[in-house]
C-alpha cells in the first residue's frame, strides 16, 4: 500500500526558499516530478485518486491508494497552490473553483478544465459539493441550508465558477436566530464563504461559524453534533449513512490538475496522470515528448 507517505507539507514556510532556487533557472525536462497530493480524508484526494484510477480494487474488494510515496503532502488548497506556483517542477490538484492565475491548469485529454466542459461533458474530472447534516437539526440551520438550495444560494454557487443544482424556489427565511457551526472541507470552505456572506442580507439573526479542516473531519462532526453543517467534497460512505446523516448535494466541482506556469505541458491524458501520481513517471521527459 502506498499511501504511507515519506515527505509532508504542513505550510508554506519553504516557499520562499523554493521560489527563490527556481527562479534562476529554465525549465528541464530532464528534471524530476515533484508530485504533490493531499492528505488522507481530503475528499478532493478521495474522489482524484478515484477518477484517474490511482485507487484499485485487490483482493476481497478492498481499495488501495497507490498514490506514489515520494509525493509531499499538502493539508489544503492554499498550501498546494502555493507550493506549485512556487515549484516549476511540481504538480498538484485543487477544486476547479479555487483556480486562480497564480498556477495552471493543464487540459486532461484535451479538454479544458471549466465549467462549460464540465456541463457538456468533455471534461470528466468532476464531484459533488455536499452538505452533510443530521434530522433534528436547530431551526437557525435549517434556514441557511434552505438558502444554500433556493434560487438564491443557487446564484452564489454559479457566480464563483461550480456547476448549480436545479433550483426553482426562491428563499423565504423561517427568521430564525442563533449560532450555526459549519465544519469540513477546504475545498467547499470558499464557496461556503461566500454563501454565508450573500445569507446575512437575508437573516442577520443568525451567525455562522465556518471551521475548515476535511471531508472525512466535517462528516464526522456533523454526525457527532460538534457541528450542525459539515462539508464534504465527496459522497458519504455506507458506514457513514449508518452514522444518523444525510447528504444534500449542492454544487458540482471540477478537480484541476495544476502545474506551475513555467512548465510548458499543457495537456496530459488520464492515464499520464495516473503514471505520474503512482511513480511510474518520474520525469517531466516522460511526458514532454
Amino acid at each position: 500500500m502506498k499511501n504511507n507517505v515519506k515527505k509532508a507539507i504542513a505550510g508554506i514556510a519553504i516557499v520562499s526558499s523554493a521560489c527563490a532556487v527556481f527562479a534562476a533557472a529554465k525549465f528541464s525536462a530532464r528534471k524530476s516530478i515533484s508530485v504533490l497530493s493531499r492528505e488522507d480524508g481530503s475528499g478532493t484526494r478521495s474522489a482524484f485518486v478515484e477518477l484517474f484510477g490511482i485507487e484499485k480494487k485487490v483482493a476481497g474488494g478492498i481499495k488501495v491508494d497507490y498514490t506514489t510515496d515520494e509525493a509531499a503532502i499538502t493539508n489544503s488548497t492554499a498550501v498546494m497552490m502555493a507550493n506549485v506556483a512556487c515549484d516549476r517542477y511540481a504538480i498538484g490538484y485543487i477544486s476547479l473553483g479555487s483556480l486562480n492565475n497564480s498556477v495552471k491548469a493543464v487540459k486532461i485529454d484535451g479538454a479544458d478544465a471549466c465549467v462549460s466542459n464540465i456541463d457538456n461533458g468533455s471534461y470528466k474530472i468532476s464531484r459533488p459539493f455536499n452538505i452533510v447534516v443530521r434530522d433534528g437539526i436547530s431551526d437557525a440551520a435549517r434556514d441557511f441550508v434552505s438558502f444554500i438550495s433556493s434560487r438564491e444560494g443557487q446564484s452564489v454557487i454559479a457566480a464563483n465558477n461550480y456547476i448549480k443544482v436545479p433550483s426553482t424556489k426562491a428563499f423565504v427565511s423561517n427568521n430564525a436566530s442563533g449560532k450555526v457551526v459549519v465544519a469540513g472541507s477546504s475545498s467547499v470552505s470558499p464557496v461556503m464563504e461566500k454563501l454565508v456572506e450573500a445569507y446575512r442580507s437575508h437573516n442577520e439573526n443568525v451567525r455562522i461559524e465556518l471551521q475548515t479542516s476535511d471531508s472525512t473531519t466535517g462528516i464526522a462532526n456533523a454526525m457527532s453534533g460538534t457541528c450542525d453543517i459539515g462539508m464534504a467534497s465527496r459522497s458519504l460512505k455506507q458506514t457513514e449513512r449508518a452514522g444518523g446523516v444525510y447528504e444534500i448535494a449542492i454544487a458540482v466541482d471540477g478537480i484541476a490538475v495544476i502545474v506551475n506556469k513555467e512548465n510548458p505541458v499543457g495537456n496530459l491524458s488520464r492515464e499520464q496522470v495516473e503514471k505520474i501520481f503512482t511513480g511510474e513517471y518520474t520525469k517531466w521527459s516522460s511526458v514532454s515528448r
